[in-house]
């Protein structure tokens, strides 16, 4: 099952029985704003609390921890999800946001049928997807509990090692001009981790704010990886950062849907697709806290 639905797919699948429809948005007043208006029968989860474990300092886990995974699981029983559950997840910030975060953390905990909604709430609701406000109403299911998260992640300590050894590319998702250091909206310090190279994440989407097709992004990561030495039988791992672990999950959604993403125990062969990059989940926010940590910056 490929990673990305369209709002045109979602809509013919729209009645099927074991369809779950998260609504993953963020913000202020974002479970204010689902009660007000959402995709019909979708469930809302929340970034800061079912999706992360924050902590008391960021720099020990960044902003944005992933919870235990007896707690997701917990989390997902709540919401009435199974293990043959299809589920959907959408944002209104074009998938581009907790959207694909919910969607790693779903595969890692095993779920195979996990789609993030191109576009997000904005295709849905221009497609003429059902729209409801309030409450919805659904049973508790249970689950097999996992032991760990199956698709992996790297510590600041694991970071710090493999640049230093040259043994991963460490790709940095966030906007550009947070990258070189210019300014920096939302962590405490500008710049980047000296090493990192920048493939913004916004650079997976259209001017409409959709997902490229699949074929364009494989020949623009194949090109890039191509110019970083990183060939496709990985000689290098990947480690995807961006600010704290949130949109870092795009890029790799992104990867899965051009073809280059699958598990170790299902891989076609070492030419044709790459091992799930690692997840550094605490990212910017952890690197640039930790004391005695360099810092690069290129203004």
């Amino acid at each position: 099952m490929k990673p990305i639905i369209t709002a045109t797919e979602l809509s013919e699948i729209f009645n099927q029985e074991n369809l779950v429809i998260l609504d993953a948005r963020t913000g202020k007043d974002a479970r204010e704003n689902y009660l007000q208006n959402h995709i019909k029968g979708a469930k809302f989860i929340d970034l800061d609390k079912d999706l992360a474990d924050i902590g008391e300092d960021a720099a020990f886990g960044g902003r944005h921890p992933l919870p235990k995974i007896s707690k997701f699981a917990e989390t997902l029983q709540n919401l009435g999800i199974s293990e043959d559950s299809h589920l959907v997840v959408y944002d209104t910030s074009n998938g581009a946001n907790a959207a694909a975060r919910c969607w790693w953390m779903l595969k890692s905990f095993g779920i195979e049928k996990v789609q993030v909604l191109s576009g997000g709430f904005q295709t849905a609701e221009k497609a003429g997807i059902p729209l409801k406000s309030g409450e919805e109403i659904f049973e508790k299911t249970s689950f097999i509990l996992k032991e760990n998260w199956s698709w992996p992640t790297s510590t600041l300590e694991e970071v710090e090692k493999e640049i230093t050894e040259n043994s991963a590319t460490v790709i940095d998702v966030r906007d550009a001009y947070r990258y070189h250091g210019e300014s920096e909206p939302i962590d405490l310090v500008a710049g980047h981790i000296p090493g990192a190279i920048n493939i913004p994440f916004s650079e997976n989407l259209d001017e409409n704010g959709e997902f490229l097709s699949p074929e364009i992004l494989k020949e623009k990561y194949q090109k890039i990886l191509a110019d970083v030495s990183t060939p496709l039988n990985m000689t290098k791992k990947l480690i995807i950062h961006c600010g704290s672990g949130v949109t870092a999950c795009h890029t790799i959604l992104a990867l899965d849907y051009a073809g280059f993403v699958t598990l170790s125990t299902d891989r076609k062969s070492a030419d044709e697709v790459l091992e799930v990059p690692n997840l550094y989940v605490g990212s910017w926010s952890e690197w640039s806290r930790r004391e005695g940590k360099e810092i690069a910056r290129e203004v």
